[in-house]
């Protein structure tokens, strides 16, 4: 399988890449490129959340410890003293980044559900329902949010895929078709499950009609 530096550096490439073609077409403002990039190239490593050991999931951690940290303080700012915020925020970079990462590497299995295209989805859409409701982002570059975390997702299944492919020996390794799937076949609980929460952000995303005007027009664009 392809290792951290290849999943980083082809995912940060393929975020720039498509930042600059959105600009250029004018998708989203220059001042919008940056995060596109930036959720691409994490979307670039989510799959390996469930790799125990690997950098992968620890950067993850940290990314998401710091994410929950940004929405407490904007959740909390109301109602807490500047000493009782920092506390708080503080709990909660501590519980994500080293309370979360154990418990999830210890319910999770490598190549397991989150090498989907479910899970790559559910985590799609709670980057849209993030930038949508706590954000405040226009429906529009929401679900462009949502779009460019996904498309990381696929570049990571897609690397994993190739890799899984022995040029030299003209063979197709062990890993081949754990990667590049639809859903976990060997457990469907968990993908069931997995499409429950996906359901359950239906409130908390933007409207459906502004996706499907966001492909119309980017594919209108592309021709």
């Amino acid at each position: 399988m392809a290792n951290f530096r290849v999943h980083i550096g082809v995912a940060t490439a393929g975020g720039a890449l498509v930042s600059l073609a959105g600009c250029q077409i004018g998708l989203w403002p220059p001042l919008d490129a940056l995060p596109i990039i930036v959720l691409v190239t994490f979307g670039g490593i989510l799959p390996d959340v469930d790799s125990d050991h690997s950098r992968s999931i620890r950067l993850i951690f940290s990314l998401l410890a710091v994410l929950a940290v940004a929405a407490g303080a904007l959740l909390l700012q109301d109602y807490l003293s500047v000493g009782a915020l920092l506390l708080a925020c503080g709990g909660l970079y501590l519980l994500v980044r080293y309370g979360a990462g154990p418990i999830f590497a210890r319910f999770t299995v490598h190549r397991g559900i989150w090498h989907s295209l479910l899970a790559g989805t559910l985590c799609a859409l709670i980057a849209s329902a993030i930038s949508y409701q706590l954000l405040a982002q226009e429906a529009e570059l929401a679900w462009f949010h949502g779009l460019a975390l996904l498309f990381g997702a696929l570049i990571h299944l897609v690397l994993d895929e190739m890799y899984s492919v022995d040029l030299e020996g003209a063979r197709l390794k062990r890993s081949f078709g754990t990667a590049l799937k639809f859903f976990d076949y060997h457990k469907p609980l968990n993908s069931l499950l997995m499409l429950l929460m996906a359901g359950a952000l239906f409130p908390w995303l933007p409207p459906w009609s502004t996706l499907v005007s966001v492909l119309q027009r980017s594919a209108t664009m592309l021709h």
